[in-house]
């Protein structure tokens, strides 16, 4: 996952001719309070989509370098993963190495999983437990099986899957991932 933030912000400053130390003191110093204000002023003003913008005031919400700034991406996803979970990582980074293969798409620590988005959510990843990672998927026109179980209506994702080993990162696990991220 680290990688592919590195990838990304890559891409940013490819696009916007500015670096990303620099975007993040656009966002600081804009004087705005909230993510979404932010967000839409680097669309606005600097002409950046929205999940690079996303990403960004993201960083410079969260990412370390100001007094009482929260833990970065990798740092979120490291704290997911400690004590009885740890053994859960290399699920986790299986997936994430799967998606990485797709294209642009933003991570999105949350206090418990990580949000994937393009345009908007296609799926969440973390540790339901200390023996499984869940991943949930947004996609529509699926019929759920023992493996993809249907979420209730009004649920984050409409499905989700328990994985419990790396092995379960295979071709249709894939597949629907897929079908969810080209869907958002």
């Amino acid at each position: 996952m680290e990688k592919a933030l590195e990838t990304q912000l890559a891409n940013i400053e490819k696009r916007t001719g500015r670096s990303v130390a620099d975007l993040i003191a656009v966002v600081r110093n804009s004087g705005l309070e909230k993510h979404g204000e932010m967000r839409d002023m680097l669309k606005r003003d600097l002409g950046m989509g929205h999940g690079d913008a996303n990403v960004i005031v993201h960083l410079a919400l969260h990412a370390g370098g100001a007094e009482g700034d929260g833990p970065s991406v990798v740092e979120a996803v490291d704290a997911l993963y400690t004590g009885p979970k740890a053994a859960l990582r290399p699920i986790h980074d299986a997936v994430m190495t799967a998606v990485e293969g797709f294209g642009h798409f933003e991570v999105a620590p949350r206090k418990t999983y990580v949000s994937l988005r393009r345009s908007k959510q296609f799926a969440t990843l973390g540790p339901a437990t200390s023996t499984r990672v869940e991943l949930g998927l947004n996609m529509k026109g699926v019929a759920p099986t023992d493996r993809l179980l249907a979420e209730p209506p009004g649920r984050m994702c409409q499905y989700k899957v328990k994985l419990t080993s790396v092995d379960e990162v295979d071709g249709e696990l894939v597949g629907w991932i897929r079908r969810a991220y080209e869907s958002a």
